[in-house]
């Protein structure tokens, strides 16, 4: 049975480390919740530890630079782990082939080009155009706020002919801009699959993610067993789905993507109405809040 519960601090105590989604939860891709960031801090003063997961087509340190514009304090989190650095190990170790077709914008250059000493020995990664592909990665659609199917099927059913892999960056389908609601990369990716194409994702809820946080922790002296860990997001099939399949105790913030299905006040989810509905979804947070705080 999920819980409700109103704070973080209620049931923090029980847990050294902290898995946080980012969009949703800490920030809406343009401003920070308050609440939240006070959140993480009170946690981590406590004695805990925060990593900052985010489903994200980039680096680590391009998130990082957004999070320091945006005006987060350091003080907030430990490590931050995103879905294109475990993208990016996969892509430089040649998971896909070497010549690559790129889908997204071109404001996903730092996949390609910031790349971590321990990998810059592996032969360099060309981006080629689609007829001369071994394989595809994906960061997002190339018009995120018009995506279309009927944009890619030709392509696809070809490429799933050539059996070519894509590589998905972010398993997200959308996410909230603001005011707007956005595809990602999970859509294109969705799409593929459904045609039959073979993808590889590597942010949540797949396993990559998740071991290249513990390892990311472990690089600064902090060894956590899934048991001690606590995750909180907004995506039932991304954050709560990955955490579950982990074994990894789970806050389901009730106001983000899903805030809709739960009453007509976010700040109070119907219980009923959850408990439902995640019934429906075959997975059970141990814990629900109405917003991270």
């Amino acid at each position: 049975m999920t819980r409700i519960i109103d704070t973080l601090a209620e049931i923090g105590g029980q847990y050294t480390v902290l898995y946080c989604d980012l969009w949703g939860c800490l920030h809406n891709g343009i401003t920070l919740y308050p609440a939240a960031v006070a959140a993480l801090q009170d946690f981590r003063a406590r004695g805990g530890a925060v990593a900052l997961m985010t489903n994200a087509p980039r680096t680590h340190g391009t998130v990082k630079r957004r999070l320091d514009k945006m005006g987060l304090p350091r003080d907030t989190w430990d490590v931050i782990v995103a879905s294109g650095d475990a993208t990016q190990e996969a892509m430089l170790l040649g998971a896909a082939g070497r010549k690559l077709w790129h889908i997204g914008l071109d404001s996903d250059e730092d996949i390609f080009a910031d790349i971590p000493d321990a990998l810059a020995d592996q032969p360099p990664i060309e981006r080629v155009a689609y007829n001369r592909a071994e394989g595809i990665i994906c960061t997002g659609p190339f018009d995120p706020e018009n995506w279309s199917p009927e944009d890619y099927r030709g392509k696809f059913l070809s490429a799933k002919t050539r059996g070519l892999t894509m590589l998905n960056a972010n398993p997200d389908i959308v996410v909230d801009y603001g005011d707007k609601r956005i595809h990602c990369a999970g859509a294109v990716a969705q799409l593929y699959a459904e045609m039959g194409g073979q993808v590889l994702s590597f942010g949540k809820p797949h396993p990559p993610i998740y071991d290249l946080a513990r390892r990311r922790l472990g690089e600064i002296g902090i060894t956590v067993s899934n048991d001690q860990a606590l995750a909180v997001g907004d995506g039932i099939q991304t954050d709560i789905a990955g955490a579950q399949a982990e074994g990894i105790d789970a806050i389901f913030v009730t106001g983000g993507l899903e805030a809709a299905r739960f009453g007509p006040d976010a700040e109070r989810p119907d219980h009923d109405a959850l408990t439902s509905w995640l019934d429906a979804q075959q997975l059970y947070p141990a814990y629900a809040m109405s917003r991270l705080r």
